[in-house]
């Protein structure tokens, strides 16, 4: 899949200070043993989820619209409960919780995660440095309209914004609009207009 159609937003949200620091890899490397030896996780289920990181992608996410957006009722239990559904499709975010928010033509979604960077990176890929920055993950709370336009969506006053906090328990992705226009078009020429940031809800007209 193909991001081309993204801007670059590092002039407008500048990454946070590089880390962890040092101590910080370690404080990490002795709570993955106390986990392991608490009996939370064995290594072999760390080496499971290790692989499903390598291979995330945005076109993960991608593949889960382009099902709901062909798929009526595949759609209807995808809202309805996310976590269980994208199962079907071979994904898994349990333990956390899972919800997909739907765009509609008088509602826009976007996601953020005002303490930390939770984000479905099985889905999504990983997350975009302005993602974490701490000038993204307050203002779009504070002013969502402001931080959209910034990144090239201009809504209309009819059209409200939601904004969704992630939570260690709980992550979200966005379910975009299909185009005007791609009736007909096969799931590989779909699935090239979906983007991250579309995912993320920092844009909102695909590219058809």
């Amino acid at each position: 899949m193909s991001d081309h159609h993204e801007h670059d937003h590092a002039r407008t949200f500048q990454p946070d200070h590089p880390e962890p620091t040092s101590d910080a890899a370690l404080v990490g490397v002795a709570l993955r043993e106390l986990l392991m030896e608490g009996g939370h996780y064995t290594v072999e289920e760390e080496q499971a989820m290790i692989a499903r990181m390598q291979g995330a992608s945005p076109e993960n996410g991608a593949t889960l619209v382009v099902r709901a957006w062909t798929d009526v009722d595949f759609k209807e239990r995808l809202l309805a409960n996310g976590a269980e559904t994208i199962k079907e499709m071979g994904f898994d975010l349990l333990p956390t919780e899972f919800t997909v928010l739907e765009n509609t033509q008088t509602i826009h979604n976007v996601i953020v995660c005002t303490l930390c960077s939770c984000y479905p990176r099985a889905l999504l890929g990983m997350s975009p440095a302005w993602y974490k920055s701490k000038n993204y993950r307050s203002r779009v709370v504070r002013e969502p309209r402001a931080v959209l336009e910034e990144f090239g969506v201009d809504l209309s006053d009819d059209v409200e914004v939601r904004v969704h906090d992630s939570t260690a328990e709980l992550r979200y992705m966005v379910l975009p609009q299909r185009p005007s226009g791609s009736d007909g078009w096969s799931d590989e020429k779909l699935m090239a207009i979906v983007t991250r940031n579309s995912l993320i809800g920092t844009q909102r007209d695909l590219n058809v």
